[in-house]
């Protein structure tokens, strides 16, 4: 089994592929319930870089692989135009099954709650544990609430660097460097999907800042 009490039980000392394999057969929620398979982060082991969503949405459940619909497209335009080679990240989301009611024949997203992210969290955090990224992208309100805080507000805060430390990590001493290669730094953004839903007068306003805050990203990776 790889859960016990509602809560992913991830195989310890593992790489992502085994990762990847025993999320498949995850039971920590009831989301697995009515969806096609988990969908699991993609990514190389190497990438200075991991991108947080939400959850995967009906064309990532289908296909089992994270940011492949219209959002996942959009996040593509965006970082093209930011600099950064999405083949060169880590794409996940902070749950890995399709949350959704079905309406007729078109399954309809659903925000998940606390307790889908509590259950899933362990996977989240193996997959940092595993990559050790320099910096972390919480793309979307219920990423950076469960990343960073869960006062954070997108509107106001998004585009701001901040040092970070993993779910499960080591707090660094005090007296450690900030430029150490332990140092993590988080940013937020706005999710790719937001923008999809933002009326047409003002959609353009908020893809341009969509890429200006990779743009901070991309920056920091030079």
């Amino acid at each position: 089994m790889s859960e016990r009490n509602g809560v992913a039980q991830p195989p310890p000392g593992v790489g992502l592929e085994q990762l990847r394999t025993a999320a498949a057969g995850c039971r920590a929620c009831e989301l697995w319930q009515d969806t096609t398979q988990a969908v699991f982060g993609e990514g190389p082991e190497t990438a200075r870089i991991v991108f947080v969503g939400e959850q995967p949405g009906d064309q990532e459940d289908r296909r089992g692989e994270p940011f492949v619909g219209p959002a996942g497209r959009l996040l593509d335009k965006a970082l093209d135009e930011a600099g950064i080679d999405r083949a060169e990240a880590y794409v996940t989301n902070a749950v890995k099954h399709f949350g959704h009611v079905t309406k007729g024949k078109r399954r309809i997203h659903q925000t998940p709650g606390a307790e889908h992210l509590r259950a899933c969290r362990p996977w989240l955090e193996a997959e940092f544990a595993v990559l050790q990224p320099e910096v972390v992208v919480a793309l979307g309100a219920t990423a950076a609430k469960s990343l960073i805080s869960p006062s954070f507000r997108i509107t106001r805060e998004h585009g701001q660097l901040m040092p970070w430390s993993p779910p499960g990590a080591a707090t660094p001493a005090e007296d450690d460097d900030e430029d150490a290669p332990h140092q993590t730094w988080i940013l937020a953004t706005t999710h790719p999907s937001a923008i999809l839903r933002t009326p047409a007068e003002a959609r353009d306003a908020a893809y341009g800042a969509l890429v200006a805050d990779l743009r901070v990203v991309a920056h920091a990776l030079a």
